[in-house]
């Protein structure tokens, strides 16, 4: 509960905190929020605007939170995102002759695979060679990213196309989209099914112990035999694998191809994801929610109130500011609990 506590408080500060920043810039907040609210849930188009853009940072968010739990910090999940959107369009750009369900689950896999073996890659630095996981993530997601640049420039280019992109998706391994007209895929089920799944899995079984025992404390880990290398190794193994979801949903059903700088920094936003749920994976899909709403509200907030989208960054900013500072939190719950305790003196 106080876990709780601490997360809202931390969104309630930091939509106060930008609220401030906007009258600071000359807007009205009310306004501000309350063109967000209206451009996420006011049609059937912004919720599902909404679901499209909770999809990514739900992957993310949880990508994020699983490495946490063995005490590892993977800034490495934008370049295995791209990852796993180069693995699912190599095999959902070719017609195999599949039935539709067959193609789906090997194009799905195989952006798994691609994201699941690059995140090995941090674990393996880390445990052989002593690496540190944040300087080999953000170099990795140079790499991916470069490298997913060049194949769309070049080898994978599709024909005639001006555009940095891959050939379309065929039918078969297209992920099916809930409404027609909008982008919003299944994917949205298999992202609430992913975080109920390592929910369980983290509390539930004995490698799922292991990996928690290692993220608490190594020492004693290692001292009651629990293999550390291998934890690490897993970790970022599913780790990747699960970013690598992000990729697949925006290659088989929201571009249905794969198209250079497709992320607008869905990795990264990640990070505040799992802070503001307190990396907590079912609390990773209310949140990633909330952010998708923050985003596609933001189109209706430039529109209506003339405010730059980039202001939903600040807010995300802001999130994160205010969950990693714990100290700060801990003095306005404090305030917040002397004042309760005043109000019942007086009353008594």
């Amino acid at each position: 509960m106080e876990v709780l506590t601490r997360s809202i408080l931390a969104l309630l500060l930091s939509m106060v905190v930008s609220g401030i920043i906007l009258i600071a810039c000359g807007y009205n907040p009310f306004t501000a929020y309350g063109a967000l609210c209206v451009g996420a849930f006011g049609s059937v188009r912004g919720i599902a605007q909404t679901l499209t853009q909770a999809i990514p940072l739900i992957f993310t968010g949880l990508a994020f939170t699983f490495a946490k739990k063995t005490s590892l910090i993977n800034l490495g999940v934008e370049g295995q995102m791209y990852m796993g959107a180069l693995g699912a369009a190599l095999v959902g750009t070719v017609d195999l002759g599949l039935p539709s369900v067959l193609h789906i689950i090997i194009a799905v896999s195989s952006g798994i695979l691609f994201g699941a073996g690059y995140g090995a890659i941090i674990g393996v630095m880390k445990v052989k060679f002593g690496s540190n996981e944040v300087v080999a993530g953000v170099m990795l997601n140079s790499i991916a990213t470069c490298l997913v640049g060049y194949l769309l420039n070049g080898p994978l280019l599709a024909e005639g196309s001006v555009v940095a992109q891959t050939e379309q998706v065929v039918k078969a391994a297209r992920l099916p989209r809930i409404f027609s007209q909008y982008q919003v895929t299944i994917a949205i089920f298999l992202a609430i099914a992913v975080c109920i799944f390592v929910n369980w899995f983290i509390k539930r079984t004995v490698l799922g112990y292991e990996i928690r025992c290692v993220g608490l404390n190594p020492k004693a880990s290692e001292t009651a035999g629990i293999n550390i290398e291998k934890a690490i190794i897993i970790a970022m193994c599913v780790s990747g694998g699960i970013a690598g979801l992000a990729g697949v949903n925006q290659v088989l059903g929201v571009d249905r191809r794969l198209i250079n700088s497709f992320s607008p920094g869905y990795g990264f936003n990640g990070i505040a994801v799992s802070a503001l749920a307190a990396e907590n994976p079912i609390g990773v899909i209310f949140v990633g929610v909330l952010f998708g709403m923050l985003r596609a509200g933001a189109m209706e907030l430039n529109r209506t109130a003339g405010i730059p989208i980039e202001f939903i960054d600040v807010i995300q900013a802001m999130v994160v500011i205010f969950v990693a500072a714990p100290l700060l939190l801990d003095e306005v719950l404090k305030v917040k609990n002397l004042c309760v305790k005043k109000n019942d003196a007086e009353m008594a």
